[in-house]
């Protein structure tokens, strides 16, 4: 069965209410590896409800639908779908507490013919679910290596969202080290993404991994934490956008470097690598706070 566009692209997504609390924003940054040091007050304020902060990259894991892409009536090859690109946007600080809806929708499917897979662009609004208020918009790009071609030769759809810059040709003007924990991808699934891939070694073999790989959207947060650390001055509240593409896989253990290039006060470009590899893992960022 082959992508049908009409029908994918018209496909309907039933509202997500979740009830998140502040233990959940803890499990959260537990799974990103803060707190491996419980005596760092600077990871304490996302992992101690006494002046507790939410990690801004958690709304990825909120109002989350699960791996759609998987239903048979897609026609999608599921197999071959990885994460391409993710975008955040913060209209509104999220509090640590909330009730909110979740609500998607399919943006375009790009076809970029056979042999070449297609591009599937998604978004999803999370507001609140007392007043509708909208609090953040997520934007999710899936390539799904095996379904090219299934346009026929008609023209391919032009994605929806504008393409992601890379990183200046110059040394970053600062870095950001962080050593993710071995059973952190353990840890993250809980928050919502069980992929066994991430757990079962015998997935991973099979899928061509010496051992579980971490979340893309763990090292996203592991970013974003950055991010916070570097130009927000530890507070999280003040971070208002991030936008990544994933390159490469990141082996829970390694230590990661996000490096950022500054574009004004409130603006920087991002990359991410793995360092005991020298592999770029995030690439093409965009980062900006208030």
């Amino acid at each position: 069965m082959a992508i049908d566009y009409p029908r994918l692209k018209a496909r309907p997504f039933a509202d997500v209410v979740q009830h998140y609390t502040a233990r959940d924003c803890i499990l959260y940054a537990l799974g990103i590896g803060l707190g491996q040091d419980p005596l760092d007050e600077a990871q304490l304020r996302f992992t101690y409800e006494r002046g507790l902060q939410m990690l801004p990259t958690m709304p990825v894991v909120i109002g989350y639908g699960g791996f759609w892409l998987r239903e048979p009536d897609t026609g999608v090859r599921w197999e071959g779908v990885v994460h391409g690109e993710q975008r955040l946007t913060i209209h509104e600080p999220l509090p640590t507490d909330a009730v909110v809806v979740g609500r998607t929708r399919v943006d375009e499917i790009v076809d970029k013919g056979p042999g070449r897979g297609a591009l599937v662009y998604t978004s999803r609004e999370i507001r609140r679910q007392d007043d509708d208020r909208l609090l953040c918009t997520l934007q999710s790009t899936a390539f799904c290596r095996f379904d090219g071609g299934f346009s026929g030769g008609e023209p391919a759809a032009k994605a929806p969202v504008q393409a992601l810059r890379p990183v200046p040709d110059r040394r970053p003007d600062r870095s950001f080290r962080f050593k993710t924990a071995p059973n952190a991808a353990l840890i993250y699934r809980l928050s919502g993404d069980d992929n066994p891939l991430h757990a079962d070694p015998a997935v991973a073999r099979e899928a061509g991994f010496e051992r579980p790989i971490l979340h893309g959207l763990c090292t996203y947060g592991v970013a974003g934490h950055a991010v916070v650390t570097m130009a927000c001055g530890g507070d999280a509240q003040r971070l208002r956008r991030l936008d990544v593409r994933f390159t490469s896989p990141v082996y829970p253990g390694e230590t990661l470097s996000t490096e950022l290039w500054f574009n004004g006060d409130h603006e920087a470009q991002l990359r991410c690598r793995v360092v005991e590899r020298d592999v770029v893992v995030l690439d093409h960022g965009l980062a900006a706070w208030a």
